[in-house]
């Protein structure tokens, strides 16, 4: 049975229509979620979609993460429900508590819009799962504030438990350990800066996203 994959819509959300595309794309079902409902539905996955909820303000996800939708995925992923936060999202994945660590401004404060090479470093994952170790993945960013900050204990512990997924090959924003996606312990838990549902056709210049978004409907599936 193809999977249900409920997408997060915000005020100033702008990649929830990229993400209900590739999923139906790629033969799993798609339901948009209001943020302000408290119901998500019986999905089989969550996608927390990029843009600017509430239009980034006091900072990125501060205001999201009160959303009554965010307590029903809370409850969901605390339960093992896939859920998977792409640049906006994961922001809001680490304002709410799921993902440890904090996006701020990229280093030299400019805006970064284009296609970057990231590296797979862990397959122990909900959007790695697809993929190998090692091998290479052309994806876009489009963020402000995707430099990832975190404590020192907090980057060890990432470090000694596999739990970063994804690094830049050329660190574009600063990033510490040149970190562009993390989970969480349980590993059903990701968040990552660039976007692979904008990697998913020729036209737009790489298919590398579709392995990833192949690796989460895989666990959405159960």
């Amino acid at each position: 049975m193809n999977p249900t994959i409920g997408v997060v819509v915000f005020p100033g959300s702008n990649c929830e229509q990229d993400a209900v595309e590739v999923v139906k794309d790629l033969g799993a079902e798609a339901l948009l979620l209001w943020h302000g409902s408290p119901e998500i539905g019986d999905v089989d996955g969550v996608i927390i979609p990029g843009g600017f909820a509430h239009g980034d303000y006091l900072r990125p996800g501060a205001i999201a993460r009160f959303s009554p939708a965010m307590e029903s995925i809370v409850d969901f992923a605390e339960k093992g429900g896939p859920v998977v936060g792409i640049c906006n999202g994961f922001q809001i994945l680490t304002e709410v508590g799921l993902l440890p660590g904090a996006l701020q401004k990229n280093i030299g404060l400019k805006f970064l819009c284009k296609t970057v090479n990231l590296q797979v470093e862990s397959t122990n994952s909900i959007l790695t799962s697809k993929t190998q170790i090692g091998v290479e993945l052309k994806i876009p960013i489009n963020h402000f504030e995707g430099n990832y900050t975190c404590s020192e204990d907090t980057l060890n512990d990432l470090k000694n438990n596999d739990r970063i997924l994804l690094t830049y090959k050329d660190n574009p924003n600063g990033s510490m350990g040149n970190i562009a996606g993390i989970c969480n312990k349980e590993r059903n838990v990701v968040g990552l800066m660039p976007h692979p549902e904008r990697a998913c056709h020729d036209l737009l210049g790489s298919t590398d996203g579709i392995p990833l978004l192949q690796s989460f409907l895989e666990s959405a599936n159960g």
